[in-house]
C-alpha cells in the first residue's frame, strides 16, 4: 500500500523477496496534476502494472464491499509505506500476520504527513540525523511499537535528496523485519508517547522565507522545501530592471553580514548574495516563473545584466 515516490524501493524489493509473493497493489486514486489537469496514475500503479500485479484504488474503506476485497487477498502481511489513507480497524485486523509501516522518520519524532520536509526544515544545526522506523500499524497515527529503525545524517540534503535516501534504506530495513518475525526475532517496542512531535502536511506558505532569521535556518528551510513547494521569491533590482519572480534553489552562506538590512541584494564579481541576520546566503540558481531553473551567471546574463556591483537591490518572498 503506497501511492509516491517513496514506496517504490519497497514494493520493488518486497516483489524480489524469496520468502513471500505480492497479492495485491493499493494506491490512491488517479488524479488530475500539473499543467492543464491530465489525470496521471501514481509511480506505485505504473512500477505494479509493469510487474503484472492486480492494482486496488479505493477512494477509502469506507464500504464493506472494499474491506470484503482487500479480505479476498487472504494476505499474511499489509506493508505501508505513505499510502495516504487512515486504515480502519476492519482493514487493520486483515493480515494473518501482521500490518506494518515504513514510516520516515526516527519515532516518535515526527509522526504524520510530512516527516522529511520538516526534518530538514528543523535541520540547521550540523548534526541532525534523522532515518526510518518500520512499525506496526495501529488506529492512532504512527503510534505503534516500532520493530526497527535506521539513521543517517541529514546534511545538505534537500526533502527530495533526503526522500530518495530513506525510501532505499526504508526498503531494506522493511525486508529484514519481515525476515525477523517469520523467523520469530521481531521484538517491537512500545514508543514514549511523551516524546512524540508531529509533522504536520506542508503548505506553500511554508516556502516563504524570513530573512530576519539566522543564515542556517534560512538555508534549511529552503531545502525543506524543495523541490515542492518551493521557496518563492521576488528579486527587485535597484536599476530599472523589472522585478524577477521565481522559486530560490538551496544555495550557501556566505561571509558574516555588518551592517546590511537583511533581505539587501549583493552583488560581488559574478555572484550574488541575500543579507540575513547574521551571514550572506549565496544564491546558486533561480526557476523563474514558467521558465526552466537559470544559474547566477545566467540571471546576470540575461534579466539581471547590468546589475550593478555592490548593492543592487532587495528581495522579499512570495507569500
Amino acid at each position: 500500500m503506497g501511492t509516491p515516490d517513496f514506496a517504490l524501493p519497497s514494493l520493488r524489493l518486497l516483489m524480489q523477496w524469496q520468502r513471500g509473493s505480492v497479492v495485491g497493489v493499493y494506491t490512491q486514486p488517479d488524479r488530475p496534476a500539473g499543467r492543464g489537469n491530465k489525470v496521471n496514475m501514481s509511480v506505485v500503479k505504473q512500477a505494479a502494472l509493469q510487474a503484472g500485479l492486480p492494482v486496488f484504488q479505493p477512494a477509502n474503506f469506507q464500504s464493506e464491499k472494499e474491506v470484503d476485497i482487500l479480505r479476498s487477498l487472504r494476505a499474511d502481511f499489509l506493508v505501508v509505506a505513505a499510502y495516504g489513507l487512515l486504515l480502519p480497524a476492519a482493514v487493520l485486523a486483515l493480515p494473518a500476520i501482521d500490518c506494518i509501516n515504513v514510516h520516515a522518520s526516527l519515532l516518535p519524532a515526527y509522526r504524520g504527513a510530512a516527516p522529511i520536509q520538516r526534518a530538514v526544515m528543523d535541520s540547521w544545526q550540523a548534526e541532525s540525523r534523522t532515518g526510518v522506523s518500520i512499525m506496526r500499524v495501529v488506529r492512532q497515527l504512527d503510534a505503534g511499537p516500532v520493530y526497527a529503525s535506521a539513521s543517517l545524517a541529514i546534511g545538505e540534503h534537500t526533502a527530495g535528496s533526503l526522500r530518495d535516501a530513506l525510501s532505499d534504506l526504508g526498503a531494506s530495513l522493511l525486508i529484514r523485519v519481515l525476515d525477523d518475525i517469520l523467523d520469530g526475532s521481531a521484538m517491537p517496542v512500545e514508543q514514549d508517547n511523551a516524546k512524540a512531535s508531529y509533522a504536520p502536511k506542508i503548505f506553500r506558505e511554508d516556502g516563504v522565507v524570513d530573512w530576519n532569521m539566522a543564515a542556517a535556518r534560512i538555508h534549511a528551510r529552503i531545502r525543506g522545501v524543495t523541490p515542492r513547494p518551493g521557496a518563492g521569491i521576488v528579486l527587485e533590482p535597484a536599476s530599472d530592471l523589472a522585478p524577477l519572480s521565481g522559486i530560490l534553489l538551496p544555495g550557501s552562506i556566505g561571509e558574516p553580514v555588518e551592517q546590511a538590512v537583511p533581505g539587501t541584494l549583493w552583488r560581488q564579481g559574478r555572484t550574488l548574495s541575500i543579507a540575513c541576520a547574521d551571514f550572506w546566503y549565496r544564491l546558486s540558481s533561480l526557476r523563474p516563473a514558467g521558465k526552466k531553473t537559470m544559474t547566477v551567471v545566467e540571471l546576470l546574463n540575461g534579466a539581471l545584466r547590468n546589475t550593478p556591483q555592490g548593492f543592487c537591490g532587495r528581495v522579499r518572498s512570495l507569500s
